[in-house]
């Protein structure tokens, strides 16, 4: 007895590819997903490394402008 649409014998290698391409497409997703939790971990720790660097910059520039505001008052009559 043979099914309405034909036989298994031709439509079970079309299975097998679609099957191994959906898998394939899940194991795709799953890499993603991965690698965009990764990528959200780094630019965390990017915007934290750059508030560091900012007030690391802003530190620096406030020690000058002491040391520049303290020489010019030193120079200042008395």
């Amino acid at each position: 007895m043979e099914e309405a649409g034909g036989s298994r014998y031709l439509k079970a290698p079309f299975e097998v590819h679609e099957q191994r391409f959906e898998a394939t497409e899940r194991i795709m997703e799953l890499q993603f997903l991965g690698v965009e939790k990764r990528l959200e971990r780094i630019e965390a720790m990017i915007e934290g490394l750059e508030r560091r660097l900012w007030m690391t910059v802003y530190g620096v520039v406030g020690v000058i402008l002491t040391q520049a505001v303290q020489s010019v008052l030193s120079y200042a009559p008395k």
